[in-house]
């Protein structure tokens, strides 16, 4: 019975994060309009599949790291109820954010969990130092790498665009419109149509495409950048899954009913890209179209630094968040180019600031009730 217990608690958190999570690496796709929802969604479930596949071989080390050794008493590793209880908190934690649409971190909410669990079990022996250099310092250290980095990079690509003569253009809406015309006559009152009238105005980000006109080593400018874009959504949505499936797999592992791992990983990455296709609209749309203007080459640059670091951080076996370092890419991204909507980014920030506690909360209850009253 405690194994169903935990399989269901696993899975549950991996849908959880899938929901929150997969859309993030597509984001810019279809922010900057280079590519619609649905289109997205596939490159990031497929991208995400993957990266799941060949999480075990690039970061094994997170699996340990979060399967409670060095943040909860050494007699608790590998305890059902602690497994159940980290995995429960987690997935509602995220669950609630996805519900508010807000981009948050599955590593917050784990090691939430798991610190919560600990104060409750250890009290006084909560391994703060541990904590703190091995999971809250990446943590708060990741997004401040993204910002500086989409700042830093965004400025010479920018320029180097310029120097091989690609420009960009905006397009404007050009139609005509028809109006309708009151005519009043005595006490007669009649409708009539007047003659059509051509309209120019400026389109709003979601009705034009800021597009970019000119060669590049013979290709077309704008289809080198849309598939270098395209390319690297993908990468971003890969180096998360390497990121979060070895997290989320590690409650199997350490509850040693993951046979070998290979099928714990698999029921991960199945639940994970499940979560996603499902429900990832809400957070998708503030990613996408409430944090920042993007155009294709501004959403290629967010990207490029979000694989980067995450991918790096997956190889170091340094639990950092990829929803920090992606939403830190576009805040960079909206610092540089001005368009920025910070009332987005506080509630984002306020969410992040909210996880970690809420899932510490979630979590000692959760252990609490289950060995008080459960009986596990």
């Amino acid at each position: 019975m405690t194994t169903v217990i935990l399989i269901v608690a696993v899975s549950w958190l991996a849908y959880s994060n899938g929901a929150n999570d997969n859309f993030k690496g597509v984001a810019t796709l279809y922010g900057s309009a280079t590519a619609e929802y649905g289109r997205a969604l596939k490159v990031a479930t497929l991208a995400t599949l993957a990266g799941s596949v060949v999480s075990l071989l690039l970061a094994s080390t997170l699996a340990k790291a979060f399967s409670g050794n060095g943040l909860v008493p050494p007699a608790l590793a590998g305890d059902p109820s602690l497994l159940i209880a980290v995995g429960a908190a987690a997935a509602v934690t995220i669950l609630l954010a996805t519900y508010l649409g807000m981009p948050t971190s599955t590593t917050h909410a784990l090691t939430g969990a798991l610190l919560g669990i600990s104060i409750v079990a250890g009290g006084a022996q909560t391994p703060i130092g541990a904590l703190w250099s091995g999971f809250f310092l990446p943590l708060l250290v990741s997004p401040v790498l993204a910002i500086a980095g989409a700042t830093l990079v965004y400025p010479p690509l920018s320029a180097a665009r310029q120097y091989l003569g690609v420009s960009r253009e905006t397009c404007v809406c050009v139609g005509t419109e028809r109006t309708s015309v009151l005519a009043v006559a005595g006490e007669n009152l009649a409708i009539g149509r007047a003659s059509p009238v051509v309209t120019l105005s400026v389109a709003t980000s979601g009705q034009c495409i800021d597009r970019y006109q000119g060669r590049v080593v013979g290709l077309d400018a704008q289809s080198a950048v849309n598939g270098l874009h395209y390319f690297s959504a993908a990468a971003v949505c890969f180096a998360r899954a390497v990121n979060d499936t070895p997290k989320i797999a590690a409650l199997l592992l350490a509850g040693g009913i993951a046979g070998g791992a290979q099928w714990g990983l698999g029921l991960v990455a199945a639940a994970m890209a499940l979560g996603g296709w499902l429900n990832s609209r809400r957070v998708a749309e503030t990613m996408s179209r409430r944090i920042t203007d993007l155009n294709a080459g501004q959403g290629l640059t967010g990207n490029l630094v979000t694989a980067a670091l995450v991918l790096g951080a997956s190889h170091l076996g340094v639990p950092v968040s990829t929803t920090h370092v992606s939403c830190g890419s576009l805040f960079g991204i909206g610092f540089e180019t001005g368009a920025a909507r910070w009332k987005t980014v506080g509630a984002i920030l306020l969410a992040w600031a909210t996880t970690l506690p809420c899932g510490a909360l979630l979590g000692a209850a959760a252990f609490w009730m289950l060995t008080h009253l459960g009986g596990l």
